[in-house]
């Protein structure tokens, strides 16, 4: 059909690139609008404004993150039945999904609300933010159950190759989003609270389209609202596989939540950069995780149908798509990174921190492919809890132990930011080990 791809025959490069662009575009997009809210906050509310919203992103990931992790379990379920062939669990499945993602948003909402100001007051954020960057959390967690509609209901279409229409969605609502943000910051005057409302316009948006094609849908994705229920059968698998890549995410942001701390200790100039700076890792990480995504479904489809060959196909071509996608985002932003920053700020002493983000983080992103393209390969195979277990201890234990070590004794900037590629290094070359050891098992498995 015209929005499924066949994952299970014919040539798979083309057909990644077919999955993988659209939600590459689709993280890049939404990164896009992300930043023109720091955009409009930096050029029109002032540097505390940017630095208020731009430190809250360690503390929404650490609270999301789990619960994302939970839409990636039901993305590798929901394609294992389609390799299967099994219509009847897939229907079962997509009503599990919609029904655990409304749970997950409403947890997300009460939760993230009631720790938002615990949680900045423990990254010492200065006291010229902590009121601002309050005001915008607890008003964006509000909203929190549209996301996660949002979220889980694109895991679902993505499932079966369906990535152009949760992009088109987007692409529409972030343009309301952007405008909206400009009447209630400029016009208005309502500074951070203006782009927290936005926020939640434009995932209520999202959320109530997505619900919509579902309903219309054909077959065993059709979404019909009397059904929707949890299965445990269903819920169990999405667990098995989602939990230990959320606690991943949750594990690796809450060592952002630190970074950030440290970083907060050199004052709002800095805090104003490195959030100017990080847009662009961003901007990077949502093409590597497009890649990524294509590994984990294509990987459970073939798994699903017993495919080893095509299964080592897809890691091979996705690893090099994917560190090549990598490799022309951080070099080409990494040269124009004087361009780029302005567009952030002017301010001339904000400026020089955010340069040294692109130095120090930015050129080596690109490492971090050997990790996320093995690691959803791995996971499109069921073995979710190694490569989490990897990522917990390259990406979380060894920055924690950094920054309370060598951090501690070379207290700059610079040496702060080294951490991440080594991490990145450490936890690519184990995750790597893992899944030649691990694949060539299950590929022998399929074989006999």
């Amino acid at each position: 059909m015209a929005n499924e791809i066949d994952m299970l025959h014919g040539s798979l490069m083309k057909r990644i690139l077919l999955f993988a662009l659209p939600l590459a575009a689709t993280g890049t997009v939404q990164q896009l609008f992300n930043a023109a809210d720091g955009m409009i906050l930096g050029h029109f509310a002032g540097s505390n404004a940017l630095a208020a919203v731009g430190s809250t992103a360690p503390i929404i990931n650490l609270t999301i993150n789990l619960f994302i992790g939970l839409s990636i379990g039901a993305n590798v379920v929901i394609a294992n039945y389609i390799g299967q062939g099994r219509s009847d669990r897939i229907s079962d499945a997509v009503h599990t999904t919609v029904l655990l993602s409304l749970i997950a948003g409403i947890v997300i909402a009460v939760v993230g609300i009631c720790i938002c100001r615990p949680m900045l007051n423990a990254m010492d954020s200065p006291e010229n933010v902590i009121d601002l960057s309050t005001v915008y959390l607890r008003i964006f967690y509000a909203g929190m159950p549209f996301m996660m509609i949002y979220i889980y209901s694109s895991a679902i279409l993505r499932s079966k190759g369906d990535t152009k229409r949760p992009l088109l969605i987007l692409l529409c609502s972030g343009v309301v989003k952007v405008g909206i943000s400009l009447f209630f910051v400029i016009a208005l005057g309502m500074g951070v609270k203006g782009v927290a409302v936005a926020t939640i316009i434009a995932n209520l948006l999202n959320s109530g389209a997505l619900i919509y094609l579902l309903r219309r849908e054909s077959g065993p994705f059709r979404l019909d609202l009397r059904r929707v229920r949890i299965k445990k059968e269903h819920l169990s698998r999405i667990l098995k596989i989602g939990v230990p890549a959320g606690v991943q995410s949750m594990v690796f942001s809450f060592s952002n939540v630190i970074i950030q701390s440290a970083i907060n200790s050199f004052g709002a100039d800095a805090i104003a950069g490195s959030a100017a700076g990080v847009n662009f890792e961003f901007f990077c990480y949502f093409v590597l995780n497009a890649f990524g995504q294509a590994a984990v479904t294509f990987t459970s489809q073939n798994y699903g149908a017993r495919n080893a060959e095509r299964c080592k196909e897809v890691f091979k071509d996705c690893m090099i798509l994917g560190t090549v996608a990598m490799l022309i985002c951080n070099f080409g932003f990494y040269f124009g990174r004087e361009f780029f920053v302005l567009a952030f700020t002017t301010d001339a002493v904000v400026i020089p921190w955010a340069m040294l983000r692109f130095r120090h983080v930015l050129i080596f992103q690109w490492i971090a492919a050997s990790y996320e393209i093995s690691g959803q390969c791995l996971r499109g195979m069921g073995h979710s809890l190694l490569p989490a277990l990897f990522s917990v201890l390259g990406s979380c234990v060894l920055r924690i132990i950094w920054i309370y070590t060598i951090f501690q004794s070379f207290r700059t900037f610079e040496m702060l930011l080294d951490i991440y590629p080594i991490s990145w290094i450490i936890t690519g070359i184990a995750t790597l080990i893992a899944y030649a050891v691990i694949s060539k098992k299950e590929f022998k498995k399929m074989t006999c």
